[in-house]
């Protein structure tokens, strides 16, 4: 309750003070306000341009595949296994080298 009662006397304290210091509004031959729709059009080109490109993730990343291994003389003599084990406390597993 607290921060939101002092968020929102402090939000009270800057409008009130950015409102009291204000300047007088002047046109001075709109130099100003040309700048403004000026900046106004191009960012809503850049932002329409921006909102129309496809996403990131809609484009495939290039994909490379390594070639499986070849064996020459048929598959090699050893393998590694998972092999299951009580080590004192509970079980667990190790990979094992098995040579047929």
């Amino acid at each position: 309750m607290k921060k939101t009662i002092f968020a929102i006397l402090a939000a009270a304290t800057v409008a009130t003070g950015s409102v009291a210091t204000a300047p007088q509004a002047e046109a001075r031959g709109g130099a100003v306000a040309a700048g403004v729709l000026g900046g106004l059009a191009a960012g809503a080109i850049i932002g329409g341009a921006i909102a129309n490109s496809p996403p990131a993730y809609a484009v495939p990343a290039p994909v490379y595949a390594a070639p499986p291994p070849a064996y020459v003389g048929g598959p090699p003599p050893c393998r590694m296994i998972r092999e299951r084990f009580w080590d004192g406390y509970g079980w667990r597993f190790r990979r094992v080298e098995v040579c047929d």
